[in-house]
Parts: structure tokens; C-alpha cells; sequence
């Protein structure tokens, strides 16, 4: 299953999912359905704005490219954003993210699209551990790990 959402919200309808995980079917080397996300300049500025990142780098296209970058590009505060919503959005609404690990490989420039995919690694009592990998058209973007508490899992 593959989750498409155009920018933030394009179409005004909330794209949270709302599904929690069925404890029997979880496993390690689950993944988790893809989330695609179309990075066009609106969304790079506004996201560098909310996470009050004004680094010209990331809203200013002449700057960007007179430093050396080809247009701007995403910051890190989204992408760890991105990887939070990834994995809450899988888990369900009672997911706590308790850790995100991550490193940043090729830029995500304007105008490109970034697909998010995960694994789920480690399972012990409530934790989950999943391996997130984010793709875009120059390659692996990001590289995360990030681990959330889902009370869901709790023995009964």
C-alpha cells in the first residue's frame, strides 16, 4: 500500500491515518506502507519557517545557489518531522516516539519527491524499533531509526 500526500494537505482533507496495529500480525521485518511526499518550494519554506530555521538556504533560491546548492532544500527539522509522522501514522494515534536517530545523505531539493519506507527491526514488550529510509531522485536522503511505545501491544 502506498500513501500519496501532494505537500501538506493540497486537497483540505486531514491526511492522518487513524489506524492502530493488530499485536498478532506485527513481527520483525514488517514494513510499513510507503508515504510519498512532493517537496515543491512552498512546502521546503514553509516547513524551514515552522521549524524557525531562516537560513537563506532554505527559502531563497539566488543564496542557495550561490553557495553551491542547486536550488533550496529541505532542513533537517522537517525530515525529522517527516520521520515522526512516518511512523505515528503507521502506529496509530496511542504511538509515542521515543527516539529518532537519523543522518542526512543527498539533498531533498525543491520540485523533487521524497518516499519514505520502513522496517521494523526489534520488537520488546511495547517498543518498536524501525528502520526508516527516505528516497528521493539523487538517492537515499534519509537514513533514521527511530523507536515508539505503542501501549496498544501491553499484554491484556
Amino acid at each position: 500500500m502506498v500513501r500519496r500526500v501532494d505537500s501538506l494537505c493540497p486537497s483540505g482533507k486531514d491526511p492522518l491515518v487513524t489506524t492502530t496495529i493488530d499485536p498478532a500480525a506485527l513481527a520483525v521485518g514488517t514494513t510499513l506502507p510507503e508515504l510519498v511526499i512532493h517537496a515543491d518550494p512552498t512546502f521546503v519554506i514553509s516547513t524551514a519557517l515552522a521549524t524557525r530555521d531562516f537560513q537563506d538556504v532554505h527559502h531563497d533560491r539566488d543564496k542557495a545557489v550561490q553557495r553551491g546548492s542547486d536550488d533550496i532544500f529541505v532542513n533537517i527539522l522537517t525530515d525529522t518531522g517527516l520521520v515522526q509522522r512516518f511512523v505515528t501514522d503507521w502506529a496509530g494515534p496511542r504511538a509515542r516516539v521515543k527516539s529518532i536517530a537519523l543522518r542526512l545523505g543527498v539533498p531533498l531539493y525543491a520540485g523533487d519527491t521524497l518516499t519514505l519506507s520502513g522496517t521494523v527491526t526489534e520488537i520488546d514488550d511495547t517498543l518498536i524499533t524501525i528502520d526508516v529510509r527516505g528516497r528521493d531522485s539523487l538517492g537515499e536522503h534519509i537514513i533514521a531509526t527511530s523507536v515508539i511505545a505503542v501501549p496498544d501491544l501491553e499484554p491484556k
